[in-house]
């Protein structure tokens, strides 16, 4: 099964190209939604949490407080990484079971949906990578716009991200959000077109030999990471 890796930065539209596949029925691991999911009542996650952070990120009725966890973390990087420690295993074990469940049931191919693809460094271990992209200062206005904040609030958000541009290299396929959502939804369409070719016949031989199947994605993934490297390394962030 070719596994894809889709990513973006905030408001460049990578929710909007998730949702038009998930519409035309490809298999998506949301790595946003999972992420809720591991730190709901009485999981485990919400333990560690909870001893880590304290009794005050958790609201009346045992949910994560969200907003008073964000406020702690936000300018706090020893406290971000202790988070991230807690969540991102979770995350990560959690993802690889829905995708193993795509995989069982005979799926060709399935989109893995990370914000943090490339600082996580999992686009190390997806077949292709897709970047949704647009300029900064378009990604700056739709920003504004959607959130209803200042110029300064939402360069500030944005300033404590890995700028889009910088994510564009690792990209095997840029989607450019920049134009009009009919232009967009085009992009999809031929991006759907591009995966099933890619795809071919051979899923279906590696469906049925998994061994093979396993080979298979080493060896493509061991190629890809030499041939990423050399791509980012060529190409310095700006």
């Amino acid at each position: 099964m070719l596994v894809i890796g889709l990513t973006g930065g905030i408001a460049t539209g990578k929710s909007t190209v998730s949702s038009l596949l998930k519409a035309s029925h490809i298999p998506i691991v949301d790595a946003d939604v999972i992420a809720r999911q591991v730190v709901e009542p009485g999981t485990s996650g919400l333990a560690k949490i909870k001893a880590t952070f304290g009794n005050e990120v958790i609201l009346p009725d045992g949910t994560l407080d969200r907003k008073k966890l964000g406020s702690i973390i936000f300018n706090d990087e020893v406290k971000r990484k202790k988070l991230n420690k807690i969540v991102h295993p979770a995350v990560r074990k959690a993802m690889l079971w829905q995708m193993l469940g795509y995989w069982i049931r005979g799926y060709k191919y399935c989109i893995m949906d990370v914000p943090l693809l490339i600082e996580g460094g999992l686009w190390q271990w997806v077949g292709l990578v897709v970047v949704v992209y647009c300029s900064d200062e378009l990604q700056l206005q739709r920003l504004m716009q959607r959130d209803g904040s200042s110029r300064e609030e939402a360069s500030a958000r944005l300033n404590s991200q890995l700028p889009i541009s910088q994510k564009v290299p690792y990209a095997d396929i840029v989607i450019d959000n920049s134009g009009t959502k009919q232009e967009l939804e085009t992009q999809v369409v031929s991006l759907i077109r591009r995966l099933e070719d890619r795809a071919g016949w051979s899923w279906r031989l590696s469906w049925l030999l998994p061994p093979l199947g396993l080979f298979s994605a080493f060896w493509t993934l061991l190629w890809k990471r030499v041939i990423r490297r050399g791509k980012v390394t060529q190409r310095p962030p700006r």
